[in-house]
């Protein structure tokens, strides 16, 4: 069908193809033929990748982030538990203070149940280490 006029106010209309299906002239979406293998490698996943790589990236953050706050709140643990058996021996010593004040200090887990159980570990300290004269401030 040719291009031709429509109406009175002069739009026309472009040409369509003969047959339906045909390819376009430019641009345009077009399925590969049939039994034509899909594209694989670092080009098929196009922008795709980039995204899922930056949300591994991400677990694994949060992955390490509890780690490090499960292996911080052991260590606070065994801090305490030191502190208490030196306190009965009538005793405290100085770097185990400074140790715990170290440990009260730092980024909180991605888990929010081991998040409020470090807080609550690191909780005692300060107050361990404020019953010494020692300030730590909260985060």
């Amino acid at each position: 069908m040719a291009a031709g006029r429509i109406g009175m106010g002069g739009i026309t209309r472009a040409a369509v193809p003969a047959e339906r299906g045909a390819p376009r002239a430019r641009g345009g979406f077009r399925l590969p033929p049939a039994g034509t293998a899909p594209a694989s490698g670092p080009s098929a996943a196009g922008t795709v990748q980039p995204l899922g790589l930056m949300a591994l990236q991400e677990v694994e953050d949060a992955a390490g982030r509890d780690q490090r706050g499960a292996a911080r709140a052991r260590a606070l643990l065994q801090e305490l538990s030191a502190l208490q058996a030196e306190m009965l021996r009538g005793r405290a010593d100085s770097g185990r203070l400074l140790r715990l004040a170290e440990l009260a200090e730092g980024e909180p887990p991605a888990d929010p149940v081991l998040a409020d159980a470090l807080a609550g570990i690191a909780l005692r300290a300060r107050v361990e280490l404020a019953r010494r004269g020692i300030m730590v401030a909260a985060r």
